[in-house]
């Protein structure tokens, strides 16, 4: 993981950074968009879950369980939870939008410098 952890440290810090950015430019979010949530950003969504979900499965390889039934209980929650978190979202979003933005922004941009500091061994 030390091989890539400063690449994915440099695309948190830059991910934050766009999203402070649109919060304080705003005017981009409108309720005239008919497509936001571009194939763009499915991707990058995608491969994070993604990610998360191979170290789900590597820890579930070295466990004493049987796979199909902790496949099916992870699918499940996953499938769940992540349209709880839409669901949320979208009203969190209307409520406090800019500054949900910006903290955020902000939060992934302490993740990146805690990831990159730790890599430097400055912490």
């Amino acid at each position: 993981m030390t091989g890539v952890d400063h690449r994915v440290a440099f695309g948190l810090l830059l991910i934050g950074l766009k999203m402070i950015w649109e919060a304080v430019r705003g005017g981009e979010d409108t309720d005239e968009d008919s497509d936001p949530l571009g194939v763009r950003e499915l991707v990058v969504l995608a491969v994070a879950t993604s990610i998360d979900a191979l170290a789900v499965g590597i820890s579930v390889a070295f466990l004493d369980v049987a796979v199909g039934w902790a496949v099916l209980l992870i699918g499940v929650c996953t499938a769940v939870l992540s349209f709880v978190g839409v669901l949320l979202g979208r009203r969190v979003g209307r409520r406090f939008g800019g500054p949900a933005e910006i903290a955020g922004g902000v939060i992934l941009i302490l993740i990146g410098t805690r990831v990159v500091l730790d890599h430097t061994g400055l912490l």
